[in-house]
């Protein structure tokens, strides 16, 4: 059974840092890309940020490139995403997603990811 387990998320005020980790389970961890995405109430679920199998290349959101950074470690089943110089609009439920893929190109879709974690609240107030 997989599963992927977010934590991390809290409340923050706007300019500090939260790190977001979710463990993996059931899968082959290192034949997946990840992602990272987030939600905000009344709106479409986005991708801010991912990386492929082997953390060889990644992606970022226009909205967080140089504030966000997405990591993984293999060994440990984990990807994490950093989240610097939090804005009040970056409010929302993030969930982290693999897709099963060794190419070396993030995928973008919100489908093309197999499986989806619970999601952990950030919250950023102003």
């Amino acid at each position: 059974q997989v599963q992927l387990v977010e934590s991390g998320g809290g409340l923050v005020q706007s300019g500090g840092s939260l790190r977001l980790s979710c463990a993996a389970s059931g899968l082959s961890f290192s034949r997946y890309a990840m992602g990272w995405f987030r939600q905000a109430p009344g709106k479409e679920r986005e991708l801010v940020a991912g990386i492929t199998w082997n953390g060889d290349a990644t992606y970022y959101s226009v909205s967080v490139k140089g504030r966000f950074t997405i990591s993984r470690d293999n060994a440990k089943n984990t990807v994490y995403l950093q989240l610097n110089s939090l804005k009040p609009e970056d409010t929302a439920v993030y969930y982290c997603a693999a897709d099963e893929s060794v190419r070396q190109l993030v995928p973008v879709r919100v489908n093309a990811y197999d499986y989806w974690g619970q999601g952990t609240q950030v919250t950023v107030s102003s």
